[in-house]
């Protein structure tokens, strides 16, 4: 077998089954299988998955044992060559892995592999690609030096500026949302570190590629949608446990004086109140306009009941995949997208072209009723039920 994709879910049902449509279809010319590891979730993960995924391979544990430990009992009954750890709110193109696997095929030193990951907006997320967050590199991020110097180079590191977004590369660390490697490789490494209960493990297995002398890579050539704000609400635990990973981090790999640990106590708490404050709800400006891109018109009379708004119709059965700058240059616009019409690289790529213009987007996915998506990064997501 040549690939494992391995999912830990928790709570996110409905992402869930968009993600799981999405590496179903990315597999049809890959000889591969769909792990997924359930950690205690309150919601009907695993019945929706027994119901409509009956070949994914599903792992119920018991208790929530955190990102670490639930990623390695996936990988422990993986039998892929490669394996991809890729969180439940993403959504990967056709050719995601067919592309990914090919370049990581042509690499001898490989250790790691991320792809560029955007927002539900189309915005992208810088944290696809970074640097070791040593001492310095951690102060330059925790203290926004990085965006009021720009071009200084050295303070770029953190997320790995030397590469643009649009250009492939060796870098030091990759999220966690979308790592593809060798499964021998992962297992050699003894995996995620279950010290660890989340949010630094993906830096420390990264480190420790570099370490072993391998090379980790920023992948630019496939997109890959992460919800982001989804799967954390973040609250106060939130926050105890952002202050653990990084205390987790440094004292795993660093040796550094009293001093430095007082200023990085203070730095963390500081830096976690702002990721806490970023993920409160906000209010949200109201929707002006909807616009349906599909080619099944007997949707739009429930949609409208639903939304207590006119939504335009755009036919695919007529018209090109288009939007036009007067929609997109008008307040809140909201576009719906039917994945029963279109396949997942033409949605992923219809709303990275529409980047920073303002607009917002949900999903149908196939053969089901529900409409979902996310406005931003910090805010968990929102569904739409059609009937």
């Amino acid at each position: 077998m040549k690939l494992s994709v391995v999912i830990l879910n928790y709570n996110v049902r409905y992402f869930l089954e968009l993600c799981v449509l999405s590496v179903q279809s990315a597999l049809e010319q890959i000889d591969g299988e769909i792990i997924v590891v359930d950690n205690n979730s309150q919601d009907d993960s695993c019945e929706m998955l027994k119901k409509c995924f009956p070949n994914v391979k599903l792992i119920e544990n018991k208790e929530n044992s955190g990102f670490p430990k639930g990623n390695n009992t996936g990988v422990t009954a993986a039998k892929g060559e490669y394996i991809c750890i890729l969180n439940p709110d993403t959504v990967v193109a056709e050719d995601t892995f067919i592309k990914v696997l090919a370049f990581a095929e042509r690499q001898k030193d490989l250790g790691i592999v991320g792809v560029k990951l955007i927002d539900g907006a189309g915005n992208f997320l810088p944290e696809s690609k970074r640097g070791v967050p040593t001492p310095f590199v951690a102060f330059t991020k925790m203290f926004g030096l990085y965006k009021l110097f720009p071009k200084v180079k050295v303070l770029g590191k953190y997320y790995a500026q030397k590469l643009s977004e649009n250009e492939t590369g060796k870098v030091d660390i990759l999220v966690g949302a979308f790592m593809l490697m060798k499964r021998d490789l992962y297992r050699e490494l003894g995996g995620f570190d279950e010290n660890c209960f989340m949010y630094s493990d993906d830096i420390d297995l990264s480190y420790r590629m570099l370490l072993k002398g391998r090379s980790n890579y920023y992948y630019h050539e496939t997109t890959v949608i992460h919800y982001k704000g989804e799967s954390t609400i973040k609250d106060g635990v939130y926050m105890k446990r952002f202050q653990e990973a990084m205390q987790f981090f440094y004292k795993k790999h660093f040796k550094v004086s009293m001093f430095f640990w007082l200023f990085m106590k203070i730095g963390i708490l500081f830096f976690s109140f702002v990721k806490m404050f970023q993920g409160q709800a906000k209010e949200k400006k109201s929707v002006q306009s909807y616009i349906f891109y599909s080619s099944n018109d007997e949707l739009i009379s429930k949609m409208e009941l639903k939304l207590q708004k006119k939504v335009f119709f755009h036919d695919l059965k007529t018209e090109k995949m288009v939007i036009s700058s007067k929609i997109l240059s008008e307040a809140k616009t909201e576009i719906l997208l039917n994945s029963n019409d279109l396949s997942f690289k033409e949605i992923i790529n219809f709303i990275k072209s529409t980047e920073n213009r303002g607009s917002t987007f949900k999903v149908l996915p196939k053969n089901t009723s529900f409409f979902i998506g996310s406005d931003n990064s910090n805010e968990r997501g929102v569904i739409i039920k059609t009937e």
